[in-house]
């Protein structure tokens, strides 16, 4: 009987864990959990004799590979997989997926909540402004990008997207309008919201070029990962500009020297909450365990990552 480890820092919600061990039990399948784990070497032993592995933001390092003599499969609940060594993965012969779209709606709804709470002035009894036909651009219009331009439409937001691997006529037909160039969208928009991976060719990819072409009053919203955005083009920029706001809910190394200065104009979430909604934890997971069966029933590696 192959081994299914459940292996979470921050774990799943109670009805995610209950419908990934019942699929396990349907499916012919060791159910296992490791939940809350402080220690790197509690994940080491759990992995031993897995045949495979859902995580969320669990580092799965080389040591984690090269322990996990059983291995076949890694599926990370969410979009981004950057946690995970996928190299050493393939050179293990382990697939890793990722659970696309399950998250999507969570992480939308959050950037939202941000811009609102921002806006308003963190509720400070003064009075803020409104994002009814204001500007935002979606920077990659993936699934996190199409739920924004959804719930940004509702809102009476005029909604632009860029993106090089999305046909001009997929945006468009969701009534969004298509910057051609990424610069477009940094100099003409009131918020620019971030949804690019973390590669190499992103990383800090948001820097003082970008930066200093923003409108005045302009508000970054990042729900993507903090090594997109250049740190120290960040904390030069807001220096020179009384009016430039940076949301993000993925705290960044200068955060307390951010929030210090330009209170007013910061937001930043305890810990990485884009996916902490219980609806998005239960598809996340759900959506895991059934690649995992289908994998291990026909082959299928549809969300392959590697």
């Amino acid at each position: 009987m192959k081994k299914v480890l459940v292996a979470t820092v921050k774990p799943f919600h109670p009805l995610a864990v209950k419908g990934i061990k019942e699929i396990c039990e349907k499916s012919n399948l060791k159910f296992s959990l490791l939940e809350k784990y402080g220690d790197k070497s509690e994940l080491l032993n759990a992995v031993t004799d897995a045949d495979a592995l859902i995580i969320r933001s669990d580092k799965i390092t080389e040591e984690v590979l090269d322990a996990a003599k059983n291995l076949k499969i890694v599926v990370r609940a969410g979009a981004g997989y950057d946690n995970v060594n996928c190299a050493k993965a393939a050179e293990n012969d382990v697939v890793v997926m990722n659970t696309p779209g399950q998250n999507s709606n969570a992480v939308a709804e959050l950037a939202f909540g941000m811009m609102l709470y921002l806006a308003r002035g963190k509720f400070n009894g003064k009075a803020g402004i409104e994002l009814k036909d204001k500007k935002i651009g979606i920077h990659a219009y993936g699934n996190v990008g199409k739920n924004v331009a959804r719930i940004a439409k509702g809102l009476g937001m005029k909604v632009y997207a860029f993106d090089p691997f999305v046909s001009k006529e997929n945006i468009e037909a969701d009534g969004v309008k298509v910057m051609d160039k990424v610069e477009d969208l940094y100099s003409q928009c009131d918020y620019i919201s971030l949804h690019i991976p973390l590669l190499d060719a992103t990383r800090n990819f948001v820097n003082e070029k970008y930066f200093s072409m923003m409108k005045e009053g302009a508000c970054l919203v990042n729900t993507a990962r903090k090594e997109v955005v250049d740190e120290e083009a960040l904390v030069k920029i807001f220096a020179e500009r009384k009016d430039l706001r940076y949301i993000s809910d993925i705290a960044p190394d200068c955060r307390k020297e951010l929030e210090e200065k330009y209170p007013e104009r910061t937001l930043f979430t305890p810990k990485k909450m884009g996916a902490q909604t219980m609806e998005a934890n239960v598809n996340a997971g759900l959506a895991a365990i059934n690649q995992i069966v289908k994998y291990f029933e026909n082959g299928d590696v549809t969300f392959k990552v590697n």
